[in-house]
């Protein structure tokens, strides 16, 4: 491993500094010679960090703290992550990259839609913008009117935000005819799973090239990782993170190219290190060089999360797996919900899809598809375009009304 004694001296450095992997690793070696000697440590995990709260994984002392961020909360106590000055500019320098490898550059001028306060996300895309050089329009999430004034005021060439608000943006430019108003150049699209059916969606309707930026709160946030204008895969920075591939039902280490659920190991963090943290995204390293050139290594684009999973009839299904049938069949959008029911003694899947005009019969060749791709029979709707809701946060696609 190229950055075996980063990732030395980061096990070192949280099971000493940080109470919370003081006693996480108290039955545990944590003097590591090999990689082998690294993958007998144990995994952490969010719902052991929400007993940590409130600063329980803290490894320096206060004096060094210059802010906090934190996950939402909503199932529980949220996990707060307090950084140093050295965490923040490792991560706007990280972010910087990511926009760089985006193709933005100190000339453009960097809408951000996404929210602001503890969660991540609006601090990460602004810092580091700035960091870049480029002008940072800090809107924040929603006020769709002043979004677009702004767009078409300012001339953004960048916009930042979910792949939900960005299909919302998309459809309000094409409705109110304002394409040859505005000089979108890129998106930098993040904070949920999105596919390509989206991706070509969105791109089409804003003449735009589309990016997928990756993070999560307890790792910096977003901007440790983002695709190149190749679109092979997710760069990722190796000199501040330690990637591994897991089983998520075993934990054994799956060898490059397997798909599996990641783990990260923070090298260089201060504030909150994390040891093989399970983030629960289910993805791959990809074994192959990008065609770009870059010496980052890649992850496939993630496909789901562990906890997406819906069991419909004694089959595992995740969200990806809807998109990559969706994106197979003419006429089909990428735009869906999944209602489940149980229905006299058995389970039944609905797929609601958003499908263009003039498609006769997609309904029986999604229920064909699908039984063939993911092998269990579903009912599907097919209803016009922009009928299902849109979101300018994340999109709910699951109605699971088994458990109601």
């Amino acid at each position: 491993m190229k950055y075996f004694e980063d990732l030395k001296k980061a096990v070192s450095f949280a099971a000493n500094c940080s109470p919370f992997y003081r006693n996480h690793f108290s039955k545990s070696n944590t003097d590591i010679n090999s990689i082998e000697d690294f993958k007998k440590l144990p995994f952490s995990d969010k719902h052991e960090l929400r007993e940590a709260y409130p600063l329980g994984i803290q490894a320096v002392s206060d004096d060094k703290i210059v802010r906090i961020h934190s996950s939402s909360g909503t199932t529980g106590k949220p996990v707060i992550i307090p950084y140093t000055k050295k965490d923040v500019d490792d991560w706007a320098e990280m972010f910087a990259w990511c926009y760089e490898t985006a193709g933005v550059t100190n000339l453009d001028r960097v809408q951000i839609t996404v929210g602001y306060g503890l969660w991540t996300a609006g601090a990460g895309f602004q810092k580091g913008c700035e960091t870049l050089g480029a002008m940072a329009v800090p809107v924040g999430p929603g006020n769709t009117e002043k979004q677009l004034q702004l767009m078409e005021d300012l001339q953004t060439t960048v916009i930042c935000s979910t792949s939900s608000y960005a299909l919302l943006l998309s459809e309000q430019v094409k409705s109110r005819g304002m394409l040859d108003k505005i000089n979108l150049k890129r998106g930098i699209i993040g904070s949920e799973r999105w596919g390509d059916l989206m991706r070509d969606h969105i791109s089409g309707e804003l003449g735009i090239e589309l990016f997928d930026i990756y993070g999560l709160t307890e790792i910096y946030g977003p901007g440790i990782g983002i695709d190149c204008e190749k679109h092979e895969g997710i760069h990722y920075r190796d000199d501040f993170l330690y990637f591994e591939i897991i089983d998520p039902a075993t934990g054994e280490v799956l060898p490059d190219g397997e798909q599996g659920e990641l783990v990260i190991t923070t090298l260089q963090k201060e504030g909150a290190p994390l040891i093989r943290y399970r983030t629960h995204d289910l993805t791959r390293k990809i074994p192959t060089p990008c065609s770009c050139g870059r010496e980052y290594p890649m992850i496939e684009r993630i496909l789901g999360r562990t906890d997406d999973m819906i069991k419909v009839k004694g089959v595992n299904i995740y969200p990806g797996q809807i998109e990559d049938v969706l994106k197979t069949i003419p006429g089909a959008t990428s735009e869906y919900q999944i209602h489940i029911a149980h229905v006299d003694g058995k389970d039944v899947l609905t797929l609601i899809v958003e499908s263009e005009s003039g498609y006769a019969g997609l309904a029986k060749k999604i229920i064909s598809v699908f039984k063939q791709k993911i092998g269990i029979t579903i009912e599907c709707e097919c209803v016009p375009e922009s009928t299902l809701p849109r979101s300018e946060k994340k999109t709910k696609r699951v109605f699971d009304k088994r458990y109601s």
